[in-house]
């Protein structure tokens, strides 16, 4: 078994592998997207209250994977 659960069966393991990890990256990103997008929609006031300026949403956003 690989680490994601699924039988290394050869070609048809290591491609099933590769899509599973693809649609993981996928879902990963739409995650970030959306975090991104409620972010920049938040008032500067409210971003403050959070501990943040609009300038860091990006490293927020890519450090919380």
């Amino acid at each position: 078994m690989t680490a994601n659960g699924l039988r290394d069966t050869g070609f048809f393991g290591r491609f099933a592998a590769a899509v599973s990890n693809f649609f993981s990256a996928v879902a990963e990103a739409r995650r970030m997207a959306d975090r991104y997008d409620y972010l920049s929609r938040l008032s500067n006031t409210e971003l403050a209250q959070m501990g943040l300026v609009r300038e860091d949403i990006p490293q927020v956003v890519a450090r919380s994977r």
